[in-house]
């Protein structure tokens, strides 16, 4: 093995209730591609944060030993002295700002306390170079896509002379160009001797990129496993989840499906925002029992049509007939939707589907406190027991309903917000990327859960943008581009390519 930059000794770190972190040890060599994986909870972004100082010495155990001497961060002030920098899945970057003053934030080029910005600029321009991003560094972070905005982040760790890079699941939210050209420019640096650790639980990502891959599982370090000749899935799932997922979507005895229970005809939505339409003439139709995957590019309008479907709370101009369950409908506010049976699992559970600094028990109760309460006051008792209900059902992992959301891993946040959306009983359940940022056991574990419902008679729609996933799940497929349905596939003929071909229409 190669000289170590970074060594972990013996680390643990508890939370209340919860033993993260459980004597792991953890080796990084200089000038590798390292990856850690894991499912959600198994402590890798703790493990990290403990690295970083976020997590500063004497909250945790053990030693960390970067490049060869013991390190006591107190912070991530310090860990950034010592040429650590993290960059985390929710970027950190002010959107109002300009590109060059996000590169240099916190680390400004002065002389004598004033900011010299024409050597900023000058600088940045050279980090832009660095990350391949052909910018104008005066231009605005919030008008650039994710994946430019991704590399600025890139950029401004450079600019602070980095010798270990840490990437907390970089590509959750790009597409697969993006995708690409970053794991392109993780090689390049690491070809300029920048040592990379990467999150991911994109496992081919993994098998492409990785030298060496460290697994965890329930805060504990299971096995390191050499990359670089050749590394299955299988190699890795089994340590991730203690046992091989031979086939990771679950059978469904798939059956004909029911009447009719959603009809969207001549659907167009005008978005003043943007000022202009962002869906055009869509058609379409959902079964009773039915699973009907939505595929499509980034930006292709999936999430617009879903939010015009569920009362329009982005406050789109649409025109066009919607039938649920046999009766013309016009929501104009999600209570409408939800009243008629038709639920939203957003995309951004962080953002959009949960309160944070709430408890488990209240966010699963928030779409449907109705049913709880009394003379408008909730039952604290009935909610208990209705969170617990779903817990079970739905396998939450959390040691009780009263556990703040904030502290659950990814995929148990998932099925919290999933749980939100089944209390309300729905007929029509729409999945918005149901499983983005959750590692493959938990996704296994959101699979079943829509066989399970689907047998019982609900009717789903699932956007998504993991084509093996739409195969995997679906019963039908529509394919939209550029606002349009550019074509409907029934599942035994649809394949990845017929899919792409439909979606870059």
């Amino acid at each position: 093995m190669n000289i170590p930059i970074l060594e972990m000794k013996n680390i643990t770190k508890e939370f209340p209730g919860v033993t993260a972190l459980d004597n792991v040890g953890f080796c990084v060599a200089k000038n590798e591609i390292h990856c850690l994986v894991g499912e959600n909870g198994a402590g890798k972004s703790t493990l990290m944060k403990v690295l970083s100082g976020v997590y500063p010495y004497g909250d945790y155990s053990g030693d960390i030993i970067f490049e060869g001497e013991v390190q006591k961060f107190k912070g991530i002030s310090d860990s950034e002295k010592a040429g650590i920098a993290i960059i985390y899945q929710e970027l950190a970057l002010i959107p109002e700002m300009s590109v060059y003053e996000n590169i240099f934030l916190g680390h400004e080029v002065a002389h004598n306390y004033v900011v010299d910005w024409n050597e900023t600029i000058k600088l940045a321009n050279d980090m832009l170079k660095k990350v391949r991003l052909d910018v104008n560094p005066a231009v605005k972070v919030k008008d650039l896509g994710v994946g430019k905005q991704q590399l600025v982040e890139i950029a401004k760790a450079l600019s602070k002379d980095v010798k270990l890079l840490i990437l907390d699941e970089p590509t959750a939210a790009l597409n697969e160009d993006d995708s690409e050209n970053l794991l392109n420019l993780l090689r390049e640096l690491k070809q300029q001797g920048v040592t990379c650790i990467m999150i991911s639980h994109k496992l081919k990502e993994v098998i492409k990129i990785a030298d060496t891959v460290t697994v965890l599982r329930d805060g504990q370090t299971i096995c390191t496993l050499d990359a670089k000749d050749g590394i299955s899935e299988n190699e890795l799932i089994k340590p991730m989840v203690g046992r091989s997922i031979e086939n990771i979507y679950p059978h469904r005895d798939r059956r004909q499906p029911g009447d009719e229970v959603l009809s969207v005809k001549n659907w167009n939505a005008y978005d003043p925002a943007l000022g202009r339409t962002i869906l055009k003439n869509v058609n379409f139709t959902l079964r009773q029992g039915e699973i009907v995957g939505f595929a499509g590019l980034m930006g292709s309008g999936r999430t617009e049509l879903a939010l015009s479907i569920f009362g329009n709370p982005a406050g789109y101009k649409i025109d066009g007939e919607m039938v649920v369950n046999g009766e013309a409908v016009n929501f104009t506010h999600p209570g409408h939707a939800i009243k008629a049976g038709v639920a939203y699992v957003t995309e951004d559970r962080k953002r959009d589907g949960l309160i944070l600094i709430q408890d488990v028990k209240q966010n699963i109760t928030l779409a449907n406190l109705r049913e709880i309460a009394h003379r408008g006051v909730v039952n604290i008792h009935e909610e208990v027991n209705v969170a617990n209900e779903y817990r079970t059902s739905l396998n939450i992992k959390t040691p009780s309903v009263e556990q703040l959301v904030s502290n659950l891993s990814g995929g148990n946040q998932q099925k919290v917000s999933l749980g939100k959306w089944l209390f309300v009983k729905p007929d029509i359940l729409i999945l918005d990327e149901p499983t983005r940022g959750i590692d493959v056991g938990a996704k296994y574990e959101i699979y079943t859960i829509m066989n399970d419902l689907v047998q019982q008679g609900m009717s789903i729609i699932m956007i998504s943008s993991e084509l093996p996933e739409i195969l995997g799940m679906s019963d039908r497929v529509y394919i939209v581009s550029s606002g349009r349905i550019s074509g409907e596939l029934p599942i035994e003929e649809a394949t990845q390519e017929k899919i792409m071909q439909l979606a870059t229409n």
